[in-house]
């Protein structure tokens, strides 16, 4: 029987092939299931997420410059806050695999964080600015928490475990995390750049920064929603996934950590989302003490629009040409040797915006198929212990966004307290510029460098079709 299985499967893709059509079945022989609608509905859900993470990556400014916490505090808080972020993430991929409702097992997720997700963004700048360092760090500490581990953690792990569920094709999950990472730059890039203006354009003070929280925690509400009402569970593995729900918690680790491609991803995820909480954080030190106007930022960040604009645009054919991981070895090695450059050139606007573009082009890549890497890591898996674990798997995804953005943040404010940065001083000491230099500089340069050199470990797409072909063998995924 198996033998007349092939013979008409690939009667099928011959034909379709022949008929210039692509409409069910990719380049690989895997069926698809997406349209673009569902592509829209579900890179819209990417707005609420990114509004989080941009957020909270702005708070290091916000508590020190606007609040009075010192910035030594303000980073331990961030690296404890993903600490339990740790747990966390682990602990919902496990309850994303176990749940069970009418809607199915990842989606329902969107809809009962809809309202949560609001309620942490606006309590993120509502701390008591008149209380005691004690009472302000407390409060940064339960609000961060609230939103990152709790909040961010159960949109997340779904909403990434949703790419598994809804295709096993490589190629529309390529075009998800492609969707997904416009949607989610396009709100991460308001945030960094109209942030600063807009705040003090309505007076700079607390208030100002509750009243742009309360426009984003609306729209990132509304966003999860339509998301919801857009991503159906069509994937026929979730049968499999529903099998597996019960197995215990610490074997369900072990075989994540017996998943090589696995555990790669989860440092590539960890390091690039270091950089990227670095490039998001640290361009108003960067503007306002090395370049002498905070404004600049807004020019920098509008500047920087023609790289991503450019890398969206690329990253599709890219793909196409070299495949998803050489695709994105290709950005970060660009983007190791630009930053590199820029390190002989700190004090220069002008390398800043050339340079800074460069490697920000460079970025799109990973950030555009890193889910997606990420995701196939669920067939391989499977093909490796016979268990498919999504949702655990996807905490690989999220576990690095956070444990990378809190490091990353954490980062910020240890190093600007090792360089005596005061917030309150409009000239800086020469130690404070030197580390917002190591910042915004030279750190990069070893993150690119160190990401690349993990994605050479990872050669799971030659691997990928024959993976999938052997499951739909076994009778575990359609």
């Amino acid at each position: 029987m198996k033998p007349e299985k092939e013979i008409l499967h690939n009667n099928i893709l011959k034909e379709h092939e022949n008929n210039n059509k692509d409409l069910i079945f990719d380049k690989d022989g895997i069926q698809k299931t997406m349209k673009l609608r569902h592509y829209l509905g579900d890179g819209v859900g990417q707005v609420a997420l990114n509004s989080i993470t941009g957020l909270i990556g702005m708070l290091t400014y916000f508590y020190t410059d606007k609040v009075g916490i010192a910035a030594a505090t303000v980073g331990t808080i961030m690296l404890l806050t993903k600490i339990i972020n740790a747990f966390t993430d682990l602990i919902m991929g496990k309850i994303v695999d176990s749940t069970k409702s009418k809607y199915g097992k990842a989606r329902p997720w969107l809809l009962w964080t809809s309202i949560p997700t609001l309620i942490a963004i606006v309590s993120l700048f509502t701390i008591p600015a008149d209380g005691s360092s004690t009472i302000k760090s407390i409060y940064a500490f339960i609000t961060i928490t609230f939103a990152s581990a709790i909040v961010y953690t159960a949109i997340a792990i779904p909403y990434g475990s949703l790419m598994a569920m809804r295709t096993t094709s490589s190629e529309e999950r390529g075009k998800i995390g492609i969707t997904r990472s416009v949607f989610g730059y396009i709100i991460g890039m308001v945030v960094s750049i109209l942030l600063i203006p807009i705040t003090n354009m309505l007076g700079g003070d607390q208030k100002a920064w509750i009243i742009v929280a309360v426009v984003l925690g609306v729209f990132s509400c509304i966003s999860l929603f339509l998301s919801f009402i857009s991503s159906p569970e069509e994937n026929k593995g979730i049968q499999k996934i529903e099998d597996d729900a019960n197995i215990p918690f610490m074997e369900s680790l072990k075989l994540l950590f017996k998943n090589k491609y696995w555990v790669i991803m989860l440092f590539v995820m960890l390091q690039i989302n270091i950089m990227y909480a670095l490039n998001q954080s640290t361009g108003i030190y960067y503007t306002k003490y090395i370049l002498g106007n905070e404004n600049l930022i807004g020019v920098m960040g509008a500047v920087g629009l023609i790289p991503v604009f450019l890398g969206f645009i690329a990253v599709g054919p890219m793909i196409k040409k070299f495949g998803l991981t050489k695709t994105a070895r290709i950005g970060l090695l660009l983007g190791a040797i630009a930053a590199l450059l820029r390190c002989f050139m700190p004090y220069s606007f002008t390398a800043a915006l050339v340079l800074g573009g460069i490697t920000t082009f460079a970025t799109i890549p990973l950030m555009a198929i890193g889910g997606v890497l990420v995701n196939n890591t669920v067939e391989y898996g499977e093909w490796q212990s016979g268990k498919r674990l999504v949702g655990m798997v996807n905490s690989a995804n999220s576990f690095g966004v956070k444990i990378g953005n809190g490091l990353g943040i954490a980062l910020i404010g240890w190093v600007l307290a090792f360089g005596n940065y005061n917030g309150t001083l409009a000239n800086q000491p020469d130690s404070a510029i030197t580390s917002i230099l190591v910042l915004t500089v030279y750190l990069p340069v070893i993150l690119f460098i160190s990401c690349y050199l993990l994605l050479r470990k990872y050669d799971l797409d030659d691997k990928y079709p024959e993976i999938v072909k052997e499951l739909n063998d076994r009778g575990t995924i359609m």
